[in-house]
């Protein structure tokens, strides 16, 4: 069979969308219409909502529903994250319960992971999943997780063994977050905002029936995750055609702005290089031959890492999975985050501190100049981005580990 090219793509998905598209339906009748019709994920087999098509399939599809007015899959972890998870590593009832209404939006997902103790080295981790017939009992603390505060379901990483070696005593859960032994608490970071929370787990349950892999089969999973989370945009912005009317729109921008508002600081978080040019303007610098020079790397390392990430993005729609190229981009945004604080405040001085001031950017800059730092951070550290491209791509030697092969009972004590 010949391979089907864009054209095709695009002439059916539109076939369809025209006689499917009813603005009249809610948004959840009309997700479920477009899951049953499989371009919700085209790129899936057709057992699980999709049309066996190449990778690249569900971008175009998704661009083409939106330009003729109307909407595509929600927005967020749930689908960037949860979904491909389940898709990839998950057994037949756990995607038959889970994948559609996550598809629809009909559930919202948060991720389980970090801890206080096990952040980078998240094998570290020592929330504790212990059997109870079907049930597991969880029992630990997760920090650092984004919508845990009004998310339906969470991806857990636990630890179910600690006689063995870390990476091979985790196992992988989806979990549902309303109920009573599960509390939220919100985050108050430095630059006001609070996206994230810590979630404590008390004797909180799981059926075993809701376990991703095998016993003991987490880290594979995670690292899974892990991947699409490093190959995943947060979108910040969403289009809706401007002619677009009726039920469906209206409960799709809600849906949009609520999820938007957790992110609101992330453009400040990536160091708003839009602002640099003007900036340097503004503050009577641009002339300055140290600025001038900064500004210069700035935008020309900016412009190679957009080539790099037209590559990665280019291979992920060939349908190659996931690998080290997300950290390529991890460690690329994060250098043009810090080269954006060094340059703001170089150019700004002191006064670029504080918020309120009579520029237009201001405001902008001085929370660009506190939430920069998280970049660095969030989505694996530059560190680990380091030891990935070291180890995956360079073939150097892992770093000296003295517990590597130990049972984590004893590593846990040092």
């Amino acid at each position: 069979m010949a391979e089907i090219t864009e054209a095709q793509v695009l002439e059916q998905v539109q076939d369809w969308f025209h006689q499917a598209w009813d603005p009249s339906l809610s948004l959840l009748a009309w997700r479920e219409r477009l899951v049953e019709s499989g371009w919700a994920v085209p790129s899936w087999s057709s057992q699980w909502y999709g049309r066996d098509l190449p990778a690249w399939a569900g971008a175009v599809a998704h661009a083409a529903i939106r330009e003729a007015g109307g909407v595509a899959v929600p927005l967020g972890g749930g689908m960037g994250l949860a979904a491909p998870t389940m898709y990839d590593h998950a057994d037949d009832e756990v995607k038959r319960r889970f994948l559609a209404r996550t598809l629809t939006g009909e559930l919202t997902w948060c991720q389980l992971f970090s801890e206080p103790v096990a952040g980078s080295d998240l094998a570290g981790l020592k929330t504790t999943a212990v059997r109870d017939g079907d049930d597991w009992v969880v029992s630990g603390q997760k920090v650092w997780n984004t919508s845990a505060h009004h998310a339906d379901m969470g991806i857990l990483i636990t630890r179910t063994d600690w006689d063995v070696p870390k990476h091979a005593g985790m196992t992988y859960f989806v979990i549902d977050m309303h109920q009573p032994a599960i509390e939220v608490r919100p985050i108050k970071q430095m630059n006001y905002h609070a996206s994230f929370n810590e979630v404590f787990l008390t004797d909180a349950r799981v059926p075993d029936a809701n376990r991703v892999g095998e016993i003991g089969g987490g880290w594979r999973v995670a690292r899974g995750t892990l991947a699409h989370e490093r190959s995943f945009s947060t979108q910040r912005s969403v289009f809706f055609h401007p002619d677009a009317t009726g039920r469906v729109i209206e409960e799709a921008k809600a849906e949009a702005a609520d999820y938007l508002e957790t992110y609101k600081w992330y453009p400040q978080r990536m160091g708003r290089i839009d602002l640099a040019v003007e900036r340097t303007r503004s503050t009577g610098r641009a002339t300055d031959p140290v600025i001038r020079n900064e500004l210069a790397a700035l935008l020309s390392f900016q412009r190679a890492a957009e080539w790099t990430a037209g590559r990665a993005k280019a291979a992920q729609q060939l349908g190659r999975p996931p690998g080290s190229e997300g950290s390529i981009g991890k460690l690329a945004l994060s250098h043009i985050a810090r080269a954006c604080n060094d340059l703001y405040t170089n150019s700004g001085g002191p006064l670029g501190m504080l918020a309120g001031g009579p520029g237009a950017d201001d405001d902008a800059i001085a929370e660009v100049l506190i939430s920069t730092p998280a970049q660095s951070i969030a989505g694996g550290t530059d560190e680990i981005q380091h030891n990935i491209l070291g180890e995956n791509m360079l073939g150097l030697p892992k770093e000296p580990d003295p517990n590597r092969g130990k049972p984590f009972r004893d590593e846990s004590r040092l």
